[in-house]
């Protein structure tokens, strides 16, 4: 899913001028020529530079810094995450494991929880997270949220091994050009720091989990594979996001990357950590998240198939698809949710994304050739 825009402009410039007199200078009378003498060649010499003082720490720029602090301070935080699979010697009659995929991930706290993405321990066997003191602990994985690429693993190591993340303020607010700080182990290069900049903000990207992931960060700060689910930083070191993916062709980084941000992570990972899944809401209605009826139909909206008995749909008289005699009955189609437009099961899902269970909202539908506007109250549903 990554593709490549890669424009370079070079220009160059040459300006030439040329300027003349209409008044000469008078000329002095002719003097004698001495005879030529030889000379000595002219030997060119080169003054030897300067030495180049060493800069010292407090001599460096306040950039620099900042930089070199940030890293020294979440590094620790920052871990190395090995996906590995069984593979069979059938001529020794042995099983060894060996690395089949890698990534990153981050400390988030002293229980020895381990936030990555989801894309990096997908259909994993055998996880393995290594700190930054290089020792290597087995990982189990603890609950995963597909539609937002995010996974939370769990390792029994010492409590003083384990410095978390630091979170930033819930009223911080990111914009647009300021510094960011991405640590990572692109390519198996453990704790890589590179630095960029907040590109722009609201981005949405097709994720793994079906729908897209919204609100996303992009940076210009180099992202390759091995950086997944790493941290991404503000220059305070607080985490501001997850490395997840980036826009390329070729795989290789292109100046383009995406996190997710840490308003999702720091809703999603608390119910990862106690319950091991996200609780999703809805009004109790049977769909098809592949939506292959609204495109044979050119439908635009999701359509309801079935209402769920007891549920908030029922009660408020939503109608699912229905058989006669008379043939087949399209069901009601939400076209709106809250303020939401809803042209697809993307769209559903996001309308919802983040609501409680008891909250009531708008949902708009179209029966036949006639609006409604219904207000339901949402529900938890499996």
């Amino acid at each position: 899913m990554f593709a490549k825009a890669g424009l370079t402009l070079l220009s160059s410039f040459l300006v030439a001028g040329g300027c003349h007199g209409t008044n000469a200078p008078p000329q002095s009378a002719p003097q004698p020529h001495s005879a030529p003498t030889a000379s000595a060649p002219l030997t060119p010499t080169a003054e030897p530079l300067p030495p180049v003082a060493p800069v010292s720490r407090e001599g460096r720029i306040e950039d620099e810094r900042n930089t070199i602090d940030v890293f020294h301070r979440v590094a620790p935080s920052t871990v190395f995450v090995t996906q590995k699979q069984v593979v069979v010697d059938w001529l020794q009659g042995k099983a060894m494991e060996v690395p089949s995929g890698a990534g990153t991930g981050f400390l988030w706290d002293d229980k020895g929880h381990v936030v990555t993405n989801y894309h990096v321990v997908r259909d994993a066997r055998v996880l393995t997270v290594t700190l930054q003191d290089q020792k290597v602990y087995p990982a189990k994985l603890v609950g995963s949220e597909p539609r937002k690429d995010i996974a939370v693993l769990k390792i029994d190591a010492p409590r003083d091994a384990l410095r978390p993340i630091t979170l930033p303020p819930a009223a911080d607010k990111l914009e647009v050009g300021q510094k960011v700080i991405a640590i990572g182990n692109p390519f198996g290069l453990d704790h890589t720091l590179t630095t960029g900049v907040v590109s722009a903000l609201g981005r949405s990207m097709e994720g793994v989990g079906g729908v897209s992931i919204r609100d996303m960060i992009q940076t210009d700060a180099a992202i390759n594979p091995g950086n997944s689910g790493g941290p991404l930083l503000d220059s305070r070191g607080h985490l501001i996001g997850m490395n997840t993916m980036i826009f390329s062709k070729s795989g290789a980084w292109a100046g383009i990357g995406f996190a997710v941000p840490v308003e999702t992570i720091r809703r999603i990972v608390p119910e990862l950590v106690s319950k091991g899944r996200v609780d999703q809401v809805g009004f109790g209605i049977r769909i098809d998240p592949m939506q292959r009826l609204e495109r044979r139909f050119r439908i635009a909206g999701v359509v309801v198939l079935e209402v769920l008995p007891g549920t908030p749909a029922e009660k408020s008289g939503i109608r699912g698809i229905t058989q006669s005699e008379e043939g087949v009955t399209l069901g009601d189609v939400i076209v709106k949710v809250a303020d939401a437009r809803v042209k697809s099961y993307d769209d559903l899902y996001n309308a919802l994304d983040g609501k409680k269970p008891g909250q009531k909202v708008r949902v708009r539908i179209v029966r036949g050739t006639d609006e409604l506007e219904l207000v339901l109250e949402l529900t938890l549903v499996q």
